[in-house]
Order: C-alpha cells, then sequence, then structure tokens
C-alpha cells in the first residue's frame, strides 16, 4: 500500500482515484469518512490531511494544528461501529510527516476483502457505501450494494438450489451434447454412465431441494434451460454478441439469447460465440501423432477469456453480456466488477470466481482455468503475436461492468526515420477497418456540399472524436479539403480533378 504515496514526491503527486488530499484546517473533515469507505471498497487508497489542491491540480500544505487531538478523533472514530461499519487500519497505516514546517496525516487505506464488503458508514448500509473513480467519491446504488453482500459468502449464488424450478426447465439436447462433450474430454470417467439425473448432481447442475426431490441449481438453469425459463429465475439475464464487419450495415451478424431461435443458454452460446471469434484467427499447418491440429495459443487464449466471461457475470445486474467483435478488435463485457480485483486479476495466481459452480462444469468439458492464470497468459500469447496489449476496465459507478478490449493491431515499433515516415508507410498503418470506414465516409458525401463531423459519425456509428480523427486522415490523404476554420471545422471532397 505504501507505494502508492512517497513523501520524496510529495510535488509530483495529483489526486487520482487512489489518492485524496483534505485541508483538515479545522479538524477531521466529514468527507473522511466517505473516502475511507470508498477507497476500502474500491482498489484502496491513500488519505492526507493537511493539504489542499490548488487550481492546477499541484498540492500545498494547509498547516494542521495539534495533530495529536486529530489523531485521537480519528482513531476513536473509526473505532466506533456507529459511525465506521469496521476498522481495517493498524497503528503502520497512519504516518505523520513535515513538509517545510507544516505537519501532514497520511493515512493509508487497504482495500476491504470481499467477505468485509461493503464497508460503509454512519450505520446505513444502502445510504452509507461508497465507491471510488477518478471523479472521487460516490455513493453506491443498492443495486451495488446488493452485489457487494453477494459477493460475501463462499457459496456463490449459482450453487443456489432452485426449489420451485422443475427439472423440465432443463433442455435435454443440451445435456447431452454436454455429455458428448465430457465423454471426449474424459473418456474412461466413472460418470460417464451414470443417469442423467445423478450426472447433473455430480457437475453441480441439479440437487435435492427442500421438497427432498431434484431441482436445477442456479448453475444448472443457466447452463443448460431454456432462456424463457432463465429470465424467471434471473430477470436481467440477457446473452448479446455483434459482429460488424460490414460499415455500411448496422450489424453483418448477432445473437441474441432473447430472440427465441435457439435455447438461449450458457453452454450453447459459449460455443456458437467462441466459433464466430475464431473464424478469422490463423491456423499453421502442424500435424501430431499424423493428426493435423487446427489449435493455437490465440485459440486457447480466447477460450479462456469468454469462459472467464460467463463464470464472473453477476447475473442479477441489469445489460447482461455484450461481446463485439470488429475488424481488428473483440471486446468483451460483463455486468459485475472483478472479485480479486484489477491489478490482481492482471498478475494472476488468484482465482475467484463468481459462479464457482459454472467454473467446475466448464472444467470438466477442459475449459477455463483454476489458478487465475488465464489473463496473465492472455497478455503473453498477445505480446508474442506482436499485437497491442489486451486492456481491462472497470465501470464501477452506476450498473458496475467489467469490459475487456483484445486488438489485434500490431505494436508500434520505434524507427530511427520515424520523422522522415513518407506517405507510402504511413499508408501501411490504415487498417483494413479504417480504409473501410473512409469508403464508407467517402460514399455518403455528395461532392460540392460542405459537411461537419456531427453530419457523419452516425454512418459508422462512432463516437465524434473517432469520426474528426478520420476526416483529419482524409484531409492529409487528399481525398478531402476542409475550410480552415478552428471551430466547426467543414469537410468537402477533393475535387482532384480541378485541382
Amino acid at each position: 500500500m505504501q507505494d502508492i504515496f512517497d513523501i520524496k514526491k510529495f510535488d509530483e503527486y495529483k489526486e487520482d482515484n487512489r489518492r485524496e488530499v483534505k485541508k483538515a484546517t479545522n479538524g477531521l473533515p466529514v468527507s473522511l469518512w466517505d473516502t475511507y469507505s470508498s477507497f476500502a471498497n474500491s482498489y484502496g487508497g491513500v488519505i492526507i490531511l493537511g493539504v489542499k489542491e490548488n487550481k492546477d491540480g499541484s498540492w500545498a500544505t494547509t498547516g494542521l494544528k495539534d495533530e495529536r487531538k486529530l489523531l485521537k478523533d480519528f482513531w476513536d472514530t473509526i473505532n466506533n461501529t456507529s459511525k465506521v461499519s469496521i476498522n481495517l487500519l493498524k497503528d503502520k497505516d497512519v504516518e505523520v510527516y513535515t513538509i517545510d514546517e507544516d505537519i501532514i496525516i497520511v493515512i493509508y487505506v487497504p482495500r476491504a476483502s470481499r467477505e468485509l464488503r461493503p464497508v460503509y458508514i454512519n450505520g446505513d448500509m444502502f445510504k452509507g457505501t461508497f465507491k471510488r473513480t477518478h471523479e472521487g467519491d460516490y455513493h453506491c446504488t443498492p443495486l451495488q450494494v446488493k452485489s457487494l453482500l453477494r459477493d460475501q459468502t463462499e457459496t456463490t449464488m449459482d450453487m443456489a438450489v432452485l426449489d420451485d424450478v422443475p427439472m423440465e426447465y432443463l433442455c435435454n439436447d443440451t445435456i447431452q451434447s454436454y455429455r458428448n462433450r465430457h465423454r471426449v474430454s474424459k473418456p474412461g470417467h466413472p460418470w460417464i454412465s451414470i443417469s442423467d439425473g445423478e450426472f447433473l448432481k455430480k457437475i453441480g447442475a441439479a440437487a435435492l431441494g427442500s421438497d427432498g426431490a431434484l431441482h436445477p441449481t442456479g448453475a444448472g438453469l443457466l447452463m443448460f434451460g431454456e432462456e424463457y425459463n432463465i429470465v424467471r429465475s434471473y430477470p436481467e439475464y440477457f446473452l448479446d454478441y455483434r459482429e460488424l464487419l460490414d460499415p455500411t450495415t448496422r450489424w453483418s451478424d448477432r445473437l441474441e439469447s432473447s430472440s427465441g431461435e435457439w435455447t438461449g443458454n450458457l453452454f450453447d452460446f459459449y460455443f456458437r460465440v467462441y466459433n464466430k471469434l475464431i473464424k478469422d484467427v490463423k491456423t499453421p499447418f502442424k500435424m501430431v501423432g499424423g493428426d493435423r491440429v487446427d489449435d493455437t495459443p490465440v485459440h486457447k487464449a480466447l477460450r479462456e477469456v469468454l469462459a472467464n466471461c460467463l463464470v464472473n457475470t453477476d447475473f442479477f445486474v441489469p445489460r447482461g453480456i455484450v461481446i463485439k467483435k470488429e475488424f481488428d478488435t473483440i471486446i468483451i463485457e460483463n455486468p459485475g466488477s472483478i472479485r480479486v480485483g484489477k491489478y490482481q486479476m492482471r498478475e494472476g495466481g488468484e482465482s475467484d470466481p463468481r459462479n464457482k459452480a459454472l467454473m467446475k462444469m466448464f472444467n470438466l468439458i477442459d475449459i477455463g482455468e483454476r489458478a487465475g492464470s488465464g489473463i496473465p497468459e492472455l497478455f503473453d500469447v498477445w505480446s508474442n503475436e506482436g499485437w497491442e496489449d489486451p486492456i481491462i476496465e472497470e465501470r464501477l459507478d452506476g450498473v458496475e461492468r467489467t469490459k475487456l478490449s483484445l486488438s489485434f493491431i500490431e505494436k508500434a515499433t520505434k524507427k530511427s526515420d520515424e520523422k522522415k515516415a513518407t506517405k507510402k508507410s504511413d499508408e501501411k498503418k490504415i487498417t483494413t477497418k479504417t480504409q473501410a470506414q473512409i469508403e464508407a465516409i467517402l460514399a455518403n458525401m455528395v461532392p460540392g456540399e460542405w459537411y461537419r463531423s456531427s453530419d457523419l459519425m452516425d454512418v459508422l456509428e462512432i463516437k465524434e472524436t473517432r469520426t474528426k480523427e478520420l476526416l483529419r486522415l482524409m484531409v492529409k490523404m487528399g481525398e478531402l479539403i476542409d475550410d480552415g476554420s478552428t471551430k466547426g471545422k467543414r469537410y468537402q471532397i477533393n475535387n482532384k480533378e480541378t485541382r
């Protein structure tokens, strides 16, 4: 924790999602406890008392008075459970420094373990729970608080027996498809010859309910159910795959769980989507034991991240799973934050799936892993391919979501003649996707008419900032001319014949 603040670098720091300064000239500020809660429920951070933020974002000391009283008030309050739900700090987590004869107090707040979250204040879990973003501390919604509570227990929500759901809600065709894959991946396994009911109990898809009869578990319904039955227990359940390879159409391909054209369950979604994702992955010719092997590290990485998305989704949170495949990018989004935290997820070595029963089911057919090594291996695979690093993002305000972006664009390399790049070398940097977007813009422009970026952004359904980048590139390429204005710039097709 202490690595996020070094007194020697005081003049270099600015407030961000891990650092917060407070003047504290009139005693402990009330907002201190909002920040304590937000850091504890997010990624931890440091609160610095006796410092103000200047207009340019830099820090300046304010001069604390009677730091002993401040420290006593702090420890008295943090140990008062009517004010703070739990004290996460030890003596070593609070330090006093002197800067130019001014005293500052530095408080290191660790990230609370999921068993202790939510950390809240004023004795009110639903009104006193905060999280942290770059913008500061914000109140968690009741939905977010409930999500934190669900994550507390070792028994994950998908293990629950659904007493009101009959076994008939499960799709027999999907069950048999799963069993066939299990037979192939685990030949000779003792579960191969048992009945479907016993098999579903063994894998965690069914269990005896309070009435003594066999019922699906949450994982069983999600994995093998029909969508119209799944949403009775999980009203927010939604799976969405979108493929945008033709810029002239809204979607080249789309797969939705609610379409009624297929089961809409996780098992069928996984394999349908995986086969779509790997269509453009190169498979070099390779023979092993006389058989051709078409699997590569990229294939394995895509299997891992897709399974990781499904087993870490909070199916009680709105907006569902969204997977988008574009020319040079795959984006995988799921509801819910990362249980082990973004930094630990990147480092690997710690696995804490939100849906342990689903994880087990995928593991039994050789999909997914338990060691927490999937994401580090993904970064290694992408690095070996020379592609840009994957990007992991968390949205922690409002509806919590986790987003993984996989780029198939080669990393930019430094060249000695970078400043003298020729037009030919610049053209090589234009991706297939960018070229298609340029052609789509030209196709929607009438020669002789002026257009603003806002007039063209809807053509490809992209943001205005990206549209402006494309238009600037097209001016540089000689495809367009602009009117030279700095605000509200307009563009026109360059009539090359009259140049």
